[in-house]
Parts: C-alpha cells; structure tokens; sequence
C-alpha cells in the first residue's frame, strides 16, 4: 500500500524555512506577532528579551518564524560556544577593568555622612574606589567633623574629602563644612534632606518623593505618604536593590562624589 503523508498541503503553499539568526545581544529586530521592535539584551533558553527605544522590555518565545530582520522572516536561536559578556562599564559608568586587583589603600580617605549614604556610595562607586585605593569610612553625624579632622590632619599626601547631607547656605551644616575646608581637606554635600532622595523617583516605581512638614521624621513621613512599611532599614534596602547604576541617581549627587574622587586622587 502507498503510505500517504497527513499533510496535504500542497508543496508550492508550504512556508519555506526561514535563515536561523543567532540572537546575539545588540541585534535588532521585530517580533512578528505584535510588531514590537527592539535590540536583543538575553537570550535564555526558550526566550529572549527585546528592549525597545524608551528601555522597555518584552520577553518572547524561540518561535520559528517568529521574528522580522531588516523586513526578512528568521528564526531566532540562542547563541552558542560564546563565554557570558563581561560588563564593559562599572555601575559609576567608568569603563570596566576585568581583573584589576584592588590597590593598596592610600593615606586619603573619603568620609560620608549617614550609612545608608556610604552603602550607597559602595553600591555604585565601589569598583572605582577599589581600583584607586580609596578607602571611604562612615560618618555618623556632622558634628563630629571637626574632631575627625583635628585627628586625621590632613595634607599634600594624605587628602580628605567628606559628604554630607543637605548641605545648603547659612545651615549648621555649611558653617562646620567652612570651618574644616583646606586646601587638602574638601567638604562637598547634597541639597536633599536624605540620601533616598537622591536616587530618582523612576527607579522605585514612584512619581516623585513626597514632601514632608517640618519638623516630621523624614524618612518616617516618606513611608507613610506612600504606604511603605514603617520598617526605614528594609524600606532603604528595597531601594538600594533598584539601583542598578549612575543612571538611576540624582546629577547633584554625581557630581558631589565625583568630585571628591577626584580631589583624593589628584596627583600631588
């Protein structure tokens, strides 16, 4: 007996098959079904992530068939025989140096005021600071500067630099800042009342941070105002984890630890 294939198609209507494209991160392309247009970031086993223009992200099955190169049908397929990309750049944006061991701390030092600062200052500079040798110690309130200085006696080399809080003109904060600034010791600080403000609302799924009346607990009042647990440790913990790098922080802040890195590390 003649064995019949269940496919009667006829050969002539039949999809040819598509050129396999090897989903390699950068590689732009559409997603047939729903149109969405976007680069390659992942491909996992069965899926691959597509990040548009305005950084959204959609995840997709390997379908064949199932994606638009330059106009053409392809069948996307995970990369194979290729090591997992190192980063190129560090969460401060300095470009990345795969293997560098850390240098043999230097006499200058960094203070930041507040631990939840000084975590966060580790989160997204810490690479750098490591690479430079450039210790940061915590700072438990401005008004023990002028005794931290007193006794670190800072000079041509062994440089201070200090973040602090709020520092804004005519506040308690400026005057201390003014009377330990030298030409080896540099004071820099933020405008917000607290550090979570300095990351962007964006980045925590928030549309801006809420103000709070004078004289409440800021960081209290801010969970209130958002229906955030009362529990200011874990809240902060939950934030930080939203911080991926430089990008998700205020340009105030940038600037102010950029600028202390760079004191530090000047060349004397």
């Amino acid at each position: 007996m003649r064995q019949y294939s269940a496919d009667l198609t006829p050969p002539w209507k039949k999809p040819k098959p598509a050129p396999e494209v090897a989903a390699e991160p950068g590689l732009v392309v559409e997603e047939a079904g729903t149109g969405f247009c976007g680069a390659v970031i992942r491909c996992e086993a069965g899926t691959v992530t597509l990040e548009d223009r305005f950084g959204k992200h959609r995840v997709f099955p390997l379908e064949p068939r199932g994606f638009l190169l330059e106009g053409r049908v392809v069948s996307l397929v995970r990369p194979v025989g290729r090591a997992p990309a190192r980063p190129s750049r560090t969460a401060s944006g300095s470009v990345a140096v795969p293997g560098a061991r850390a240098r043999v701390a230097r006499a200058g030092r960094i203070y930041v005021e507040g631990r939840h600062d000084a975590e966060l200052v580790e989160k997204v500079w810490g690479d750098d600071l490591r690479i430079e040798g450039v210790v940061v110690e915590y700072l438990e309130g401005v008004d023990d500067l002028p005794a931290i200085v007193a006794e670190f006696a800072p000079g041509a080399d062994a440089r201070l630099g200090v973040l602090v809080d709020h520092l804004v003109p005519g506040s308690k904060e400026s005057r201390i800042a003014a009377s330990v600034t030298s030409e080896h010791a540099l004071v820099v600080g933020h405008p917000y009342i607290d550090i979570w403000e300095a990351v962007k609302p964006s980045a925590v799924g928030i549309e801006a941070w809420p103000r709070i009346p004078h004289g409440q607990d800021w960081k209290t009042g801010v969970c209130r105002a958002l229906g955030w647990p009362e529990n200011t440790g874990a809240v902060w913990q939950a934030i930080l984890k939203r911080v991926g790098s430089y990008k998700d922080l205020e340009p105030e802040l940038l600037g102010r630890v950029e600028e202390l890195i760079d004191f530090v590390t000047a060349p004397q």
